[in-house]
């Protein structure tokens, strides 16, 4: 069994694959995150496409680890006669996408084997394989691949079988290049030299980080991680790499998270701005304006990669699902629903754009004032949530107060920036619904917020009211609601986004811990002035991320494994803010770029 921790990521910045401890690539979409994918054993059989190279004996590995400040993988076994290392790594794209994987002799000899089995369109397509002079060249509809190796290759059972023996100082070296398959065979790299230029390449980059500390190791690792979800093209962040990975294993939550969401957008600017990645953050704010033209009416939750607006969500019958987890999905049915929280987020993220810059000008400013008119309209009508819930509508107090941050964010852009605008009757706007939130969201009598209007359940989500300025970190409504939601929310002192069976989402079964949220706590807890019991919590969840350092969505407490989609940006964002802001002793708001100290974590 492979457990989800049990994978290592390594891309080129328009995909990624996962690798196991047992040197098996179980998923990979070509050529994009939100590609079909040619592997697809992590979600069904290795029959549905995988490719390991490992000793012949099998196993996990001895220990594996990334070279540092890289996205390169090593691998290592130890076996009786001998050690060997398998380095996984893909150059950053050029006009293909190369996979390579180069076989090392440590010391003694070691028989190893290789099984490669393509399976194009989620593993229901088998290609055409024949044999040519540089290895293998596969093709299916628009997609055809090409094996490049000097180790001997033989069909077997429909799949391609290299067995060899590697010795102490010996390189064997593999490289896998996808191409559309109507144009001609694209140039072979040299793995060696990619190699070299791969390492370069990762290691110029981690060197622009502002960072140092004592978390500084895995904020880097987080931030090389969130680098590898960028899409270069566009500048858009995929939530993961992954799809149907389930919250709760057997279950029906799993979800593609192959796509851009815009409840990511503030957190997102705020980390890479504080780590120094200035042009990525650039490249983040230029999508995310891309994204949202047109109509305010129609922004949505996430987009594409691309910007794209239509994610028709459907599922495959054919993949069994992790574990069983099924069904399995591709596309994302929730980018049609209705979350007014986006429209306070996309107001967020340019304010803190606005205030990074020191600028009393903004080119996104008449954007700006469009989808504030709309909300003026619309902010009190109920919406799905920040959770996607398929349930009823309702009156999300989460929603609400980031109605409150759009016409906050507005304000100051009039009075402070000089920015045109009826500062005035967006200020009267923020009066009513700051009203409205107290009298409908917080239950007075258990001094605590709550989910939605008039009703007993708690959410996570409302830990971050002091983040978006909402109430200060310190204020006793504040103080109750960390409070309570450690006592109600909270399994093994790690935070549930809700509790399923209590709030109606509109789905059976449960789900693990949510780890984001759990950055969210260290985060009240540290404005709450309580530090140590904030520095405790944070350390327990690092020590939740496996042993390359990568994090998913969810942690299931009883079963002591990471749940959903893997590795997951909004867990690796919340734990770079959360580890700037413990240096700095000192929480901020997500309008404000985190002061320059904190760029030491």
């Amino acid at each position: 069994m492979v457990r989800i921790e049990d994978y290592a990521m390594v891309g080129d910045l328009h995909t990624a694959a996962l690798i196991s401890t047992e040197g098996s690539i179980d998923w990979l979409c070509l050529p994009r995150f939100d590609s079909p994918a040619c592997f697809n054993a992590l979600l069904d059989t290795p029959e549905s496409g995988r490719w390991i190279l490992a000793p012949e004996g099998g196993g996990e590995c001895t220990r594996r680890r990334y070279r540092r400040h890289t996205l390169i993988l090593e691998t290592d076994w130890e076996t009786e006669d001998g050690a060997v290392r398998v380095i996984d790594f893909m150059p950053p794209r050029d006009e293909v996408a190369d996979i390579v994987r180069i076989v090392v002799g440590l010391h003694g000899k070691v028989r190893m084997k290789g099984q490669l089995a393509l399976r194009f369109d989620y593993g229901h397509i088998m290609p055409w394989v024949r044999r040519d002079s540089h290895g293998l060249h596969a093709i299916a509809g628009p997609d055809s691949a090409y094996l490049v190796t000097e180790a001997p290759l033989r069909g077997q059972h429909m799949q391609t079988v290299s067995e060899f023996t590697v010795k102490a100082g010996e390189r064997v070296p593999f490289v896998l290049t996808w191409a559309p398959s109507h144009v001609h065979r694209p140039r072979s790299v040299d793995a060696e030299s990619v190699l070299e230029s791969t390492e370069k390449f990762w290691r110029v980059w981690a060197g622009q980080s502002k960072v140092t500390g004592p978390y500084k190791d895995a904020v880097e690792r987080s931030l090389i991680t969130l680098k590898a979800l960028t899409y270069a093209p566009t500048g858009g962040i995929v939530a993961a790499v992954t799809t149907s990975l389930p919250e709760q294993l057997g279950g029906p939550r799993n979800w593609d998270y192959r796509f851009c969401w815009l409840r990511d957008a503030t957190l997102t600017l705020q980390a890479l701005l504080a780590a120094g990645y200035t042009a990525e953050a650039a490249a983040w704010r230029d999508w995310l304006l891309r994204a949202v033209a047109g109509d305010p009416a129609d922004l949505q939750i996430m987009y594409g990669i691309h910007g794209e607006r239509r994610l028709p969500e459907m599922e495959i019958p054919w993949l069994a699902g992790y574990e069983g987890s099924a069904p399995v999905r591709i596309g994302n049915g929730a980018a049609g629903q209705l979350q007014l929280d986006v429209w306070g987020e996309v107001l967020d993220c340019l304010s803190l754009t606005r205030n990074s810059l020191l600028k009393h000008t903004d080119e996104a400013w008449d954007v700006q004032v469009a989808l504030m008119e709309y909300l003026e309209g619309a902010w009190d009508q109920p919406d799905n949530g920040l959770w996607e819930m398929r349930g009823p509508r309702r009156h999300f107090t989460h929603s609400k107060i980031m109605a409150w941050v759009a016409a906050d964010r507005m304000v100051r852009g009039v009075r402070d920036s000089g920015l045109p605008g009826p500062a005035d009757r967006w200020e009267a706007l923020r009066d009513t619904i700051r009203d409205d939130v107290m009298a409908h969201g917080y239950d007075a009598e258990r001094n605590t917020f709550t989910q939605s209007y008039d009703r007993p359940e708690l959410d996570a989500s409302l830990l971050l009211i002091p983040r978006v300025g909402f109430l200060p970190p310190d204020d006793p409504r504040v103080i109750g609601t960390i409070d309570t939601i450690q006592r109600e929310l909270t399994e093994d002192g790690f935070v549930l986004r809700y509790r399923p069976q209590e709030s109606d989402d509109g789905l059976p079964g449960d789900e693990g811990v949510f780890l984001a949220c759990s950055f969210w706590l260290v985060e009240a807890l540290l404005g709450a002035g309580r530090r140590r019991q904030a520095t405790e919590l944070f350390e327990r969840l690092l020590a939740l991320r496996n042993d390359v350092g990568l994090l998913s969505e969810e942690w299931g407490v009883q079963s002591a494994r990471h749940l959903g989609n893997t590795p997951q940006a909004f867990s690796h964002f919340a734990l770079v803010t959360s580890a700037l802001e413990l240096h700095q002793q000192r929480t901020g708001r997500s309008d404000r770029p985190l002061a320059s100290r904190a760029g030491r974590a």
